[in-house]
C-alpha cells in the first residue's frame, strides 16, 4: 500500500489536541495525501474542532502555502487587525508579532467581525527552546462550562467591544483599517455595523455589538464566540491596568469589552468564563514541520509565552458570514438603543 493511501488516524492523548503522525514522504506526495483524505481531514475537524499533522515535510514559507492551498479553498483577510504580524508572502502570516514574554489569551479570530476565517492554518518553522505552544480550546465546552444565567444574559444582549486606535493604543487606525483615508474609515463602519468617533486629540474610537454565541453552519453545534474575556481590562495585569488607566484614562484602554447592552461585566464573571475556558483547552509542543488545521468556529487559539527562536506561520481561509450561523443576539453599531453608554456618550452610527 502507498503511503498517499493511509488514511489518518487520529490519536486522542489528554491534555492535547487530537493528533495523526504523517507517513514519511515528500512535498508532493503529502499534497496528495491531504487531497486523497480530505473528507476524513473535515469530519476529524468537525468531531474535535482542531487536527494536529505531525511529520509533514515543511520547512519553507513556500511548503507551507502548498500545503495551506490542499487543505483550503479560499482565502481569507485579516479585518479590524489587533495584533502585528510579518506578511511572508503568499498569504502567510507571523501567527503574532507581540513580545515573547507576553502570553495571548484562547479567541476565535475575527470574532468581532461580520464575516470571519472558518479555517485556520498553523505551521512550525522554527520551535522555540521552551514553550510557545498554541494552546486550543473547545469552545463548545467552553459554552457548556458556563453557568446557565450568565450564558443566557450573553445570548440574549450579546457582547459589547470598544477599540481605541491611535499612537500608545495599540495598532494605530492606519494599520488596523489598511487605509489613510478617514472618509474609508467611516464607509468600512458603516457597510461592518460599527459605529466611529474621531476624537479631540485625532485618534479613532469604535464601538460595535455582536453576539456571544453562534452555531457552526455545518454540524448546528452551538459555540461561546467572542473575544469579551481577552479584551476585557480585568483580563488586564493589575499593574498594567492601573498605569493604562492613570496614563490614558479608563475610557481610552486599547480595548474595552461590556454585556451587549452596555452594563459592566464583573471580575468574577471574568473570572468564571476564565476557568471555562482553562478547562476546556489543550496544548502541544511545536516540532519544525508539524501542521495544526483549526475549525475557527469550534476551537479557539491562544500563544504560550516562550524562549528562544520561534517561527510560527499562519493562514486564514474559507471566509463564514456571521448571518450563515444563527447569531444570538442582533449585531449593532454601538449598544442597544436607550441604553446609557458607559464610556463615552458621542457615536456616530456609521457616519
Amino acid at each position: 500500500m502507498s503511503t498517499t493511501s493511509t488514511a489518518p488516524q487520529w490519536i486522542a492523548t489528554p491534555g492535547k489536541p487530537v493528533t495523526a503522525h504523517v507517513p514519511e514522504m515528500c512535498l508532493g506526495q503529502a499534497r496528495a495525501w491531504l487531497v486523497d483524505h480530505r473528507d476524513e481531514i473535515r469530519r476529524g475537524l468537525d468531531e474535535h474542532g482542531a487536527l494536529y499533522l505531525r511529520g509533514l515535510p515543511v520547512r519553507s514559507v513556500e511548503d507551507f502555502a502548498a500545503v495551506r492551498d490542499t487543505v483550503v479553498t479560499e482565502a481569507a483577510s485579516y479585518k479590524e487587525k489587533a495584533t502585528p504580524r510579518s506578511h511572508f508572502g503568499s498569504d502567510v502570516f507571523s501567527s503574532t508579532d507581540l513580545p515573547p514574554q507576553q502570553s495571548i489569551r484562547p479567541h476565535n479570530e475575527n470574532s468581532y467581525a461580520l464575516e470571519f476565517p472558518g479555517l485556520l492554518v498553523f505551521g512550525c518553522l522554527i520551535a522555540p527552546d521552551e514553550g510557545g505552544a498554541t494552546p486550543v480550546t473547545d469552545v463548545r465546552k467552553v459554552l457548556r462550562n458556563i453557568p446557565a444565567p450568565l450564558a443566557d444574559r450573553f445570548r440574549e444582549h450579546g457582547w459589547g467591544l470598544v477599540r481605541n486606535y491611535g499612537e500608545h493604543l495599540g495598532l494605530s487606525w492606519q494599520t488596523a483599517f489598511g487605509t489613510e483615508d478617514r472618509a474609508a474609515v467611516a464607509e468600512y463602519c458603516r457597510r461592518n455595523l460599527t459605529a466611529h468617533e474621531w476624537c479631540a486629540d485625532g485618534h479613532l474610537r469604535t464601538v460595535q455589538r455582536r453576539t456571544a454565541t453562534i452555531r457552526h453552519p455545518r454540524t448546528g453545534a452551538e459555540v461561546w464566540f467572542n473575544h469579551m474575556v481577552f479584551w476585557n481590562e480585568w483580563s488586564l495585569d493589575p499593574d498594567v491596568r492601573e498605569v493604562l488607566a492613570e496614563d490614558f484614562g479608563a475610557e481610552n484602554l486599547p480595548f474595552g469589552t461590556s454585556c451587549g447592552d452596555g452594563t459592566p461585566v464583573t471580575r468574577e464573571d471574568i473570572a468564571t468564563i476564565d476557568a471555562a475556558y482553562r478547562d476546556a483547552t489543550v496544548r502541544e509542543s511545536w516540532r519544525p514541520g508539524d501542521v495544526m488545521i483549526v475549525d475557527n468556529i469550534l476551537t479557539a487559539h491562544g500563544r504560550e509565552p516562550y524562549r528562544g527562536s520561534r517561527k510560527i506561520v499562519v493562514a486564514m481561509g474559507d471566509p463564514v458570514s456571521l448571518d450563515d450561523c444563527a447569531p444570538s443576539a442582533a449585531a449593532l453599531a454601538g449598544f442597544a438603543a436607550g441604553v446609557k453608554r458607559r464610556r463615552t456618550s458621542r457615536w456616530r452610527r456609521g457616519s
